[in-house]
């Protein structure tokens, strides 16, 4: 995974204020129909990874792993993050093409 490209773009996405991030928001967001993509760290607990999992399949979001909460909050420039839902469908399709 070139994880400098989604880093960049998710940083960019950020600034765009397209993304928001945490548990409760990004389910909130998933169930509104707002969410386009989540990003969940693979070092999520196996609880937020059922849950956030659990909601994206039943409301038809897709989600990507990432490699961990410290990346995912560096490309925010905030601390760890466990999961990031990004709110914008240019941004999600193109980080779906950087993580595939």
């Amino acid at each position: 995974m070139k994880s400098t490209q989604w880093m960049s773009l998710l940083g960019l996405a950020n600034r765009a204020r397209k993304i928001i991030s945490g548990e409760e928001l990004t389910v909130k967001q998933i169930q509104s129909g707002k969410a386009k993509l989540i990003l969940l760290s693979a070092d999520a607990s196996a609880n937020t990874t059922k849950k956030i999992t659990d909601k994206c399949k039943s409301y038809e979001i897709p989600f990507k792993m990432v490699e961990n909460r410290h990346l995912l909050g560096q490309a925010i420039g905030k601390e760890a993050r466990v999961v990031v839902a990004v709110l914008d469908d240019g941004f999600a399709r193109k980080l779906v093409t950087l993580l595939d």
